[in-house]
């Protein structure tokens, strides 16, 4: 029962959110069983346009560490968040939802290229965290049952909790920045004097991604109607024989 609760919950998830935590446990998992190591992974400029190991620019993405408090801390927060965004202000824009993977993965790396920064999933969480936050600004949060706050404090508190385990809060100010940005020029400015839409989504990414929308207007022609397919024919004359 445990198993068809966990498939059921799992084939229940999104596309973007199962595709993207499946491949972070999966780069986990290998590095566990010593099939891979997170040298093969990490974001390496020189052997990225040197070497062209262009895996890298992906990869550094999906290895959160060893099993352990922080790589359970980071694929819940992963998980929840994805899913709110993808089924909450990007229901029925998968393709738009998947240019905003490409553009933080974009601006991530960018900075990559001028810090020494070996694995970028971090911040892509925080961003992911901040761009709900702000979409969702009076929602109470609850952490760990200590402190209360609005949604916008979460990345703060979180980037606060990273700092008191000692670890380094540029990851987790970079993943605040790039949320902020993506979240200015998608909500904010194209609602200001003068602004406009600035991040449109690739025509080919909706043609992959997104459902086309029936036209309403769409008249079928007379032999495609349903009323007059083969088998409702069938079916009248069976109730109406000669």
């Amino acid at each position: 029962m445990a198993y068809q609760g966990f498939a059921q919950e799992y084939l229940g998830m999104p596309a973007v959110t199962r595709a993207y935590t499946t491949a972070c446990v999966l780069t986990t998992a290998a590095v566990q069983l010593e099939l891979i190591t997170p040298f093969q992974l990490y974001f390496n400029p020189d052997l990225i346009f040197r070497k062209f190991q262009i895996w890298r620019l992906i990869t550094n993405f999906l290895f959160f560490g060893p099993l352990g408090f922080s790589f359970f801390f980071n694929m819940i927060f992963l998980y929840r968040y994805c899913r709110m965004l993808e089924e909450g202000s990007f229901r029925g824009r998968t393709a738009d939802f998947v240019f905003m993977f490409l553009f933080g993965g974009f601006l991530m790396t960018l900075f990559g290229l001028f810090a020494s920064l070996f694995f970028l999933g971090q911040a892509f969480t925080i961003m992911l965290v901040y761009v709900w936050s702000r979409r969702n600004p009076y929602i109470r949060m609850n952490f760990f049952g200590l402190l209360n706050f609005q949604a916008p404090f979460l990345p703060w508190v979180l980037m606060g909790f990273s700092l008191l385990l000692g670890n380094s809060i540029i990851i987790d100010l970079l993943g605040i920045a790039v949320g902020h940005i993506y979240y200015f020029l998608e909500d904010v400015f194209p609602n200001q004097p003068g602004g406009k839409k600035l991040l449109l989504t690739p025509s080919f990414l909706k043609m992959v991604f997104d459902t086309p929308e029936e036209d309403p207007n769409y008249n079928p022609l007379p032999e495609d109607r349903p009323e007059n397919q083969p088998r409702d024919q069938d079916q009248n004359q069976q109730q109406h024989p000669e």
